[in-house]
């Protein structure tokens, strides 16, 4: 049972490997990561055009780890449906869309530790997908504005 367990952990690891050189990591191939959006709708509400840049980005960068449906691959992509992690801190959260991470975290009670690499080049963008997730997948998770991040910083290493 055991070699059962790390045979499927190393089989997890090599998908997650060949995920990440795949996956949507790095921004400088992506056009649409500069559109401006305005903040300008009611309050709680995401504006239609910063849901539609992050449903774009989202396909583009982030599905095929987190999956069409937001649940994730266990054990090494986490859930972002539900996930108790990205409703704890939403700023956190556009940080990591934005420089990525390399920290293991705890989602829904589960610990992943796969590395994100960074995923936009943009604050802007960050937010729209953020948002896009936060309320997308059964979330109902709110909305972060500009304002909400205006301190975040690009790492320059990026």
């Amino acid at each position: 049972m055991k070699t059962l367990n790390v045979l499927a952990l190393a089989f997890a690891g090599l998908i997650g490997l060949s995920f990440m050189t795949s996956c949507g990591g790095g921004a400088s191939d992506q056009k649409s990561d500069t559109t401006q959006v305005s903040q300008a709708a009611p309050a709680g509400a995401v504006p239609a055009e910063q849901m539609e840049l992050g449903k774009g980005i989202y396909e583009a960068k982030c599905k095929v780890c987190h999956q069409p449906t937001g649940l994730g691959l266990k054990p090494a992509f986490p859930p972002l449906a539900g996930s108790d992690y990205l409703l704890a801190d939403k700023k956190r959260a556009v940080v990591q869309a934005l420089n990525g991470s390399n920290h293991e975290i705890v989602v829904n009670g589960e610990k992943y530790n796969t590395p994100m690499p960074q995923q936009v080049g943009t604050i802007d963008s960050a937010v729209a997908v953020i948002n896009y997730v936060l309320n997308s997948f059964g979330n109902n998770g709110g909305v972060i504005t500009l304002d909400e991040v205006k301190d975040v910083v690009i790492d320059p290493r990026k």
